[in-house]
């Protein structure tokens, strides 16, 4: 029972260090970081796969094509009963023009460097320079 005072004094220090991010945002007024907005997509009505899972897994996705493009000479699939190419430069970019406005926004945001740029860099894959 002597230990119940070092106890208290542990949770104590435990709750502070604990707790510690949200009181010291509240005392000196920082504020979550505001959300990515991204422009929207001219003329397009839909990507090549839902929204939500291009956002999550587009980087699979690019993979898988490389992969089929590269090693299985497979250079198309067929999106809403059109053969599209499995391309940076002919497909995605064909919608998200500026690749400063919209891939290096959202890639910066997050804090990722992909390497995509260091094989595609046509006109079109450097937002048009």
């Amino acid at each position: 029972m002597r230990d119940k005072p070092l106890i208290y004094l542990g949770l104590a220090v435990f709750l502070i260090l604990v707790t510690f991010p949200f009181w010291y945002d509240a005392i000196t007024g920082t504020q979550a970081r505001e959300a990515l907005v991204l422009p929207k997509v001219k003329g397009a009505t839909e990507c090549v796969r839902p929204v939500d899972e291009i956002r999550r897994d587009h980087m699979q996705l690019l993979l898988e094509w490389r992969q089929e493009v590269v090693r299985d000479n497979d250079r198309y699939f067929d999106f809403n009963g059109v053969k599209t190419e499995k391309s940076i430069d002919r497909t995605c970019m064909k919608c998200h023009e500026n690749r400063e406005k919209f891939c290096d926004k959202c890639h910066d945001y997050v804090s990722v460097k992909p390497y995509c740029w260091d094989c595609h860099v046509g006109t079109r894959a450097s937002g048009g320079k």
